[in-house]
């Protein structure tokens, strides 16, 4: 079973890591008593201490886990390096790196389909309560514009994305989870009123899509104001490389502003 569910979520590591500089992102540490959470973090090329400024958070899949503190950027972290981009989407960008053998969320093999569920049961691993805990730091810090986090992740990543999300919805203003699968009914009751764009593959054979369909009619019927999903015909599990590419995602994502509530 573990050997199933390692191999159900792995991504092949990119040789374009090495011949990407990446140099711009920052290498940090989050230490919690025993607990650390290595990430990267690239800020504005004209950062100002006393500014603060939207976030993205970004969670990698299964393959880029580790201690390295360099994989986790192999899929997207070019994205945001661009220089068009970094001049008119200013904003903190983190991509953390979940330890080997760890996971974003809970999930476990479902014995009636030959895709992976998701377990809501207890508390969430300790490496996604290290992830929020740095961006709760961000914000009380005054770095973050509390109305403009942002959540993405893909493949393990967004089974991540999708569990931050029912559990905290009133933190992010958008999110957007490619290849992934949530528990419906919970992400449904809790978050349907958070903008997502998701992604999927229709020929992914790692991932079914069938989950994310289903999430999309679920959040349609529920009064969902502002979800968009989108399903790349022929693409298998690397649907990131066609998400990454759209060029209204960024446009899309950094247009969202989460409407504070009133005490």
């Amino acid at each position: 079973m573990k050997n199933i569910l390692s191999l159900l979520f792995l991504i092949p590591f990119s040789t374009a890591l090495t011949a990407q500089d990446f140099s711009a992102y920052e290498k940090k540490q989050l230490i919690r008593g025993n607990d650390t959470l290595h990430y990267r973090i690239l800020y504005p090329a004209k950062y100002k201490k006393n500014k603060a400024y939207p976030l993205v958070m970004f969670l990698h899949g299964s393959g880029e886990r580790g201690n390295d503190n360099e994989a986790q950027l192999t899929h997207g972290a070019k994205l945001f390096l661009e220089p068009t981009n970094r001049k008119y989407f200013e904003s903190i960008v983190i991509f953390p790196q979940c330890p080997k053998n760890m996971t974003w969320s809970k999930y476990k093999r479902s014995a009636e389909r030959q895709w992976a569920a998701v377990d809501s049961e207890g508390d969430a691993p300790v490496s996604q309560q290290l992830v929020k805990a740095l961006m709760d730091s961000l914000v009380d810090t005054r770095h973050v514009n509390p109305r403009r986090v942002y959540l993405g992740g893909l493949s393990m990543g967004a089974f991540g994305a999708y569990d931050l999300l029912r559990r905290y919805p009133d933190f992010f203003a958008a999110a957007f989870p490619i290849c992934g699968i949530a528990d419906i009914p919970l992400l449904v009751h809790n978050a349907k009123d958070v903008p997502m764009w998701i992604f999927h593959g229709e020929k992914d054979p790692v991932v079914s899509p069938e989950p994310n369909r289903e999430l999309y009619k679920a959040l349609m019927t529920a009064g969902a104001k502002d979800v968009t999903y989108s399903e790349y015909p022929g693409v298998a599990h690397d649907s990131w490389n066609n998400a990454f590419a759209e060029p209204k995602l960024l446009p899309w994502l950094f247009s969202q502003k989460k409407k504070m509530k009133k005490n």
